[in-house]
Parts: C-alpha cells; structure tokens; sequence
C-alpha cells in the first residue's frame, strides 16, 4: 500500500460527502498517482493526465473527500458525434469504493456536460465493478445499453491486452 493510499484510508471510516469540481492542470500529477493505485486500470503517462485535467477538464470530473482527491473520470466529446460523451478512465480510490462514487461522479459530469445525450465508454469482459456501474448508470437514466467488441485482443493489442467492448448508454435525456 503506498503512503498517499495510507493517508486515504483514514477517509474510509466516515460517511464522506463529497465535493465535485472541474480538474485544473495542477492536478495532474495527483491523477497520475490515484490511477496508479486503481488496478486493473491503464497507467497513462503524466503529460496525458496532464492534459485531461487541462485540454479536456470540461469533460472530466474530481470528487474530493476532507480535501483529498478520492476519485477522477477523464472523458471527452466523440468529435463527429459532438451529442457524446466518451469516458476514457474512471478511478476511485480504494478506500472509497462500494459506497456510489463512480455513479455519482458519472451522473455529476453528465449534468455538467451540456447537450450529452449519449455515453460511451469501454470495458474488459471480466470487469465486474465497472460493468455494474455503468449497467446501474443506464438503469438509473431509463436508457439502453449496448456493447460489442471495439478492440480485439488479438487484432489490436497483440494478445497484450484483454479485449475491450464498447458500451454505449442511451439515448438519455437530461439529468
């Protein structure tokens, strides 16, 4: 366990509220060590983070807990498909799992996003927790969910990487 994950833990014996806000490139580097510590998440590099918190922050979202960044999606708009909304990464930090933070985070970032009416996101077959959260998100919106493959194991990664279907959410109306 690392020592910021330590210092996290504490969090987890209280009933958190959270604070929702907009990422700033400042938080890049705090991205970069919370998704480090999310497996199975992908690690991007620091620059990457750093543009997530600066070039797409206004479709990306920071839930803070007594101060501390708790969790963080990345996302961005599909550029033909501006209605979209694509989340690249949900991260939320162990000691704040099970208690509804991606949900919460997801529904947050959607109200902010204006003119969204669609969702996408890719999952890996065997990722239960992500597939639950997202499965509830759509169930939450009434909107359907669909999946198929987008990128094979053996065709796009090599055999280095799980297969990752594409879920796509909605259409959905407003939050």
């Amino acid at each position: 366990m690392s020592p910021a994950s330590d210092c996290l833990s504490e969090l987890s014996d209280i009933s958190p509220a959270y604070t929702f806000r907009t990422p700033q490139a400042t938080d890049g580097n705090v991205v970069f060590e919370l998704v480090s510590r999310c497996q199975p998440l992908d690690e991007n590099s620091l620059y990457c983070n750093l543009l997530q918190c600066s070039h797409f922050s206004d479709t990306s979202i920071v839930a803070e807990a007594k101060g501390q960044m708790v969790g963080f999606i990345s996302g961005y708009r599909l550029p033909q498909q501006p209605n979209t909304l694509f989340v690249w990464q949900v991260a939320v930090d162990a000691s704040q799992r099970g208690k509804g933070l991606a949900s919460q985070m997801l529904e947050n970032l959607v109200k902010r996003v204006a003119d969204v009416t669609y969702l996408h996101t890719t999952i890996t077959p065997d990722n239960k927790a992500s597939w639950n959260t997202f499965k509830r998100f759509a169930l939450n919106l009434k909107a359907p969910l669909s999946h198929n493959v987008l990128f094979d194991k053996h065709q796009h990664f090599a055999g280095k990487h799980d297969s990752e279907e594409l879920v796509v959410i909605g259409p959905f109306t407003r939050l």
